[in-house]
């Protein structure tokens, strides 16, 4: 089975990161990684995204 990898951008975003990530979270595919790529973010969206990171492994965040 392939890999599906989700690349998902974020810039100041905190309103909406959680709901777009929990829905990238829930689908089916088992053989899936969400990679979140933070661009200097000024607002919480970095620290929803950590502790999203940390429950679940798929999630790959890179800060920039």
């Amino acid at each position: 089975m392939s890999k599906v990898s989700v690349i998902v951008p974020v810039y100041n975003n905190e309103a909406y990161v959680e709901k777009c990530l929990r829905s990238v979270m829930q689908q089916t595919y088992k053989n899936l990684e969400i990679i979140v790529i933070n661009d200097g973010s000024t607002d919480k969206s970095g620290e929803i995204i950590w502790q999203l990171s940390v429950e679940d492994s798929s999630i790959i965040l890179l800060n920039q």
